[in-house]
């Protein structure tokens, strides 16, 4: 059933939705061959409606002009690389053309949310009740390290402003750092301006070395707000890249049952849990099924590190043939179908969007975006 919040309607930009959405799933962490973000539209129109879809199809399009609605957020992206005109010659263009006829806005979210840690594989977990969940293959070099040298009556002032940048954020934790004093030393040369000590005369100052985590993809509002926030005319910090791998962002999730189950039950619970029609899988291994790894959508890619960390089971969509092999006996790997991987996101869009966004109405698409089919 649609569902709608519409309380308190007032005023809001698209650019401002996407400011503030962007705080709770960044696009940042979507996949590099992602398109990602505001596909087409105005950014600075306001917002008359909102409505979530899976893709965004022409009767998705349609659906939203019939509400009086300008803004669709869908999960898959119908505009990736290589569209180089848009002049209605297949479905995809059909629908973006029609979307700029009516003044109607497109934002994907895709892999941004597949990376998200209360994103479509958390989902996945949770209905299928596993325990002790982890990220499967987890975001790499992303992380880096802010070490700046800051005197020690500014430190606190510098802390907080590199904290409400977005720096010290670990996992379930924000604020974090570290500190050393120290004492540092600097001698003005003629041309600078000192906030203390005078020219061609050495100084020794007490100062701190403050220490801060960040995603990489905020670096740069991390170091304009170093630069605006520190008392010196020349600011000594460093960067260092860190190898630590991101434990609470990336691709696919595992975990445990509650109870081991044999292989054949398994993939009948799997398929009440997800309402399937049908599971393709591998050879059964004559084993119990205690750890699973998922991922939503195509995900064939997890199967190697699914098997590096014991899953009996590995749930995703889109297993071609050779790849079933590669369970090589120790692990079943089932193909659920990528739609059915992913049909519980354009709910969790709509509970997150109608509890962060009141000021406008908000609704799941009626229409039927998933082309595949099944004849029992």
């Amino acid at each position: 059933m649609t569902g709608c919040s519409s309380d308190n309607l007032s005023i809001m930009k698209i650019k401002e939705f996407i400011s503030a959405f962007e705080k709770i799933i960044p696009a940042q962490q979507a996949e590099d061959f992602d398109n990602v973000g505001l596909l087409c539209g105005n950014p600075d129109r306001e917002i008359s409606g909102l409505l979530i879809a899976h893709d965004a199809l022409e009767p998705v399009i349609d659906e939203a002009i019939d509400k009086g609605f300008n803004l669709v957020v869908c999960f898959h992206p119908i505009i990736f690389s290589g569209l180089k005109s848009i002049t209605g010659k297949n479905y995809v263009e059909n629908a973006v053309l029609k979307a700029l006829e009516n003044k109607i806005a497109i934002y994907a979210i895709h892999t941004a949310f597949d990376n998200d840690y209360f994103g479509v594989n958390y989902k996945i977990c949770e209905v299928l009740g596993l325990t002790n969940q982890q990220v499967l293959l987890p975001k790499q070099n992303q992380l880096k390290k802010l070490e700046v040298y800051v005197p020690a009556d500014s430190a606190e002032r510098l802390k907080d402003s590199l904290f409400a940048a977005g720096a010290g954020d670990i996992g379930f934790y924000d604020e974090c750092s570290f500190a050393i004093n120290g004492t540092g030393t600097f001698r003005p040369l003629k041309g600078s301006q000192p906030k203390v000590g005078s020219h061609d005369v050495r100084e020794k100052t007490d100062e701190v070395l403050l220490s801060v985590i960040f995603e990489d993809y905020k670096k740069h509002q991390i170091l304009f707000a170093m630069r605006q926030n520190h008392p010196y005319e020349e600011v000594a910090y460093q960067l260092i890249s860190l190898d630590n791998e991101n434990q609470y962002t990336g691709l696919g999730r595992f975990g445990d049952l509650e109870t081991e189950m044999d292989e054949g039950y398994f993939l009948q619970y799997v398929k009440d849990k997800f309402n399937l029609n049908v599971i393709r899988h591998s050879s059964f291994g004559r084993k119990k099924i205690r750890r699973v790894g998922v991922l939503g959508g195509s995900g064939a890619r997890g199967i190697r590190a699914a098997l590096s960390v014991k899953c009996d089971a590995y749930l995703t969509g889109d297993i071609k043939y050779h790849d079933f092999f590669a369970g090589e006996g120790k692990m079943l790997i089932c193909d659920i179908g990528h739609f059915e991987s992913e049909q519980f996101v354009t709910q969790q869009l709509f509970e997150i969007l109608s509890e962060k966004f009141t000021t406008f109405a908000i609704a799941k698409t009626t229409k039927k975006t998933n082309p595949v089919n099944y004849f029992i």
